[in-house]
């Protein structure tokens, strides 16, 4: 395969997945050109159609599918890793406040939307969209009424003294009873068939050495985690890298699917066609963590 340009986060659970194959230690495996950028820098340039291959938020798909492929692997599902809405006073109410939010075209935004649908009846106040790093900081200070947080900051938000309102994973599984679906891997469909394949297997590769070796990773991996304590990058990895990673399999595509035919019935995304979600390799086993 041709040199490929990718884009993926800084952040611990992107690079521990894709350290191998960043640096080719994956047998085969394409040169990679890396760009590192926020989700929602991503989730625009895979709109605009650029690069090769792509970290995008599920939430993006139904806008993209058209010139980009899902990967069956690399992303990020699970459970137990949702998005929480944050306040400054236990059980403050969302009515008629502001509520920063990391972007309206996150996944953890269409989660948000779809755990108020069901659970607000007077709807949420005024959404502002600001960088997610600085979400907590501006509830903390007042700025907004509450945010609405993903990433790491399951682990820090009590540093800054701020309280859990929801957590929209919680209500995603207690109500679907699927894995919560985060982030995706998407590549170019101009790449054919055969490359697609071969990339999906040189990630599979890339995760599975990353977990037969973790200290393997470890240097890029706090490298670009902007100044993280080296046990939150743990436990980040350890919360979104998981066998869904290696492989959505069948409850990985389903969540997919619920999310987005929700989130359209809901009007806040585009519908999917009935293959859109579809991949050479789809329903292959992927391999399990070690």
């Amino acid at each position: 395969m041709s040199r490929l340009h990718i884009a993926y986060s800084p952040c611990p659970n992107d690079t521990f997945v894709f350290d191998a194959l960043a640096h080719g230690r994956v047998p085969g495996a394409p040169a990679l050109d890396v760009t590192f950028a926020d989700i929602d820098v991503t989730n625009g340039m895979a709109e605009r159609g650029e690069l090769d291959v792509l970290k995008v938020s599920y939430a993006v798909l139904p806008y993209v599918l058209d010139t980009y492929a899902l990967l069956p692997c690399g992303g990020a599902l699970g459970r137990g890793c949702g998005p929480l809405v944050l306040t400054r006073e236990p059980g403050a109410g969302l009515a008629g406040g502001t509520v920063a939010v990391p972007g309206e075209r996150s996944t953890a935004y269409l989660l948000f939307r779809l755990w108020a649908a069901d659970t607000l009846p007077g709807g949420v106040g005024e959404i502002v969209v600001m960088p997610f790093h600085e979400i907590m900081p501006a509830v903390r200070d007042g700025k907004a009424d509450a945010g609405l947080v993903i990433h790491e900051a399951r682990f820090t938000y009590q540093d800054y003294g701020l309280h859990k309102l929801a957590d929209m994973g919680e209500h995603w599984e207690r109500t679907t009873g699927l894995p919560i679906p985060l982030g995706a891997i998407v590549a170019r469909r101009s790449l054919g068939a055969e490359t697609l394949t071969r990339l999906a297997d040189a990630v599979r590769t890339s995760v599975r050495l990353a977990w037969e070796d973790p200290e393997a990773s470890r240097p890029y991996v706090m490298a670009h985690a902007q100044e993280m304590d080296p046990a939150v990058a743990d436990q980040h990895i350890g919360l979104y890298v998981n066998e869904f990673t290696a492989g959505l399999g069948e409850d990985g595509y389903a969540a997919v699917r619920g999310l987005l035919t929700r989130a359209a019935a809901e009007g806040l995304v585009p519908p999917l066609g009935p293959d859109a979600l579809d991949f050479p390799e789809r329903g292959r086993a992927g391999v399990s963590p070690q």
